[in-house]
């Protein structure tokens, strides 16, 4: 049976080498006249935000620069931000760099237009004011942030990931250029590429899916899996490079319909709790997650194999985590808990705040605290 659904792609893709170029012109067809440049300080470092402005000049609109948050943008950073953007009387906004400068961006955005703190944001729909006109620009392969109308924001005091969703923060175009992708360092290559990679893997199977989610999802894994690897060995291949980029947007726009699963759940308590970079922690508890919900959804698994030119065969859920322990290992990823310090002492608080996370309520096979702590305990 065909499961119902409400779709609508909210954000127009400009993709190819040398996209980026076309900035200034793009925002002038939005009217763009003083824009925000939201940009890590690494992508300030690379001369990308000089550039962003220099395409924006010559569309004669003036431009400002943020660039005061890391890799886990918080609620302090984005009123950091958001005071900023207020006393330059910006009118738009242009996210430059990884997942953490794209949901900063659209966090400036929810409480630059609508007031209060982004506690205020949390879960979906609750902008109840227009929000400013944005463009996001990925310079990874990752998060697929420029695909979805949510930001990941954490709290302040908690360090929890807040996720705040609303259509109106949604970009209203994402420039998808290759080329911005070469020169990262191949760390943040591997990283990125396998978190883009569990968000495919996720959203495939998710008690939320749909058929519409279906064909992103499964089209993002043919273009991961074939291509990551290529990545890794040979960083200058643009055609690898731009299949990588346009995969992890697709994988985004599943995201969008169908949400992600168990192994976000468990992920994100390890980020709040030790710092762990959300792609490590993804890359340790994935292929656990796939052989546990593998007697439910093999199936499912199986599809996805023959979509990346691999036999569905016997076991699926088994040889499907198996090819991602062998995707983590080409991109030199910890292989468990242990590998990360973490005490196993600690295993029982961990599930107990993975148990709290929404996307957990979304996997296909059903997720509580003894779940969680089954799957820590695999991934020891």
């Amino acid at each position: 049976m065909l499961r119902p659904f409400d779709f609508q792609l909210r954000t127009r893709v400009v993709f190819g080498d040398g996209s980026f170029a076309r900035l200034g012109e793009l925002a002038r067809e939005l009217s763009f006249t003083t824009t925000l440049i939201v940009a890590d300080p690494g992508i300030v470092a690379t001369g990308l935000v000089d550039g962003a402005g220099a395409s924006l000049e010559a569309a004669a609109i003036r431009s400002f620069s943020f660039h005061d948050f890391d890799a886990n943008p918080d609620s302090r950073m984005v009123e950091t931000g958001r005071v900023y953007a207020a006393s330059c009387g910006v009118d738009s906004i242009v996210a430059v760099g990884g997942g953490s400068s794209l949901d900063c961006a659209k966090g400036i955005n929810f409480v630059l237009t609508n007031g209060g703190t982004m506690r205020d944001y949390r879960g979906f729909g609750k902008a109840a004011r227009p929000m400013l006109p944005s463009i996001g620009v990925p310079t990874t392969a990752g998060t697929g942030s420029e695909a979805q109308t949510y930001a990941l924001i954490s709290d302040r005091e908690t360090h929890a990931k807040m996720a705040c969703g609303d259509p109106k923060a949604a970009f209203r175009i994402a420039i998808l250029d290759p080329a911005l992708t070469v020169t990262q360092p191949r760390s943040v290559t591997a990283i990125a590429g396998y978190d883009a990679i569990s968000h495919a893997v996720e959203s495939y199977v998710t008690a939320r899916r749909s058929g519409i989610s279906d064909l992103f999802a499964r089209d993002a894994w043919r273009l991961l899996d074939g291509h990551y690897e290529r990545v890794l060995a040979a960083p200058g291949d643009r055609i690898a490079r731009g299949a990588m980029l346009l995969g992890a947007h697709e994988a985004g726009v599943a995201i969008e319909q169908s949400m992600l699963g168990a192994a976000h759940a468990c992920a994100n308590p390890l980020t709040a709790r030790y710092g762990t970079t959300h792609g490590v922690a993804i890359a340790v508890m994935l292929p656990h997650v796939v052989r546990w919900n593998a007697d439910q959804i093999g199936d499912r698994y199986a599809e996805l194999l023959r979509a990346s030119g691999r036999e569905g065969g016997a076991a699926p859920g088994s040889r499907l985590a198996a090819r991602l322990e062998e995707l983590a290992r080409a991109g030199g990823l910890p292989a468990s808990l242990h590998d990360l310090d973490v005490p196993r002492g600690d295993l029982a608080a961990l599930a107990a705040d993975a148990a709290t996370q929404w996307t957990g309520t979304c996997n296909p096979r059903p997720f509580d605290a003894a779940a969680a702590l089954e799957l820590y305990e695999r991934a020891y």
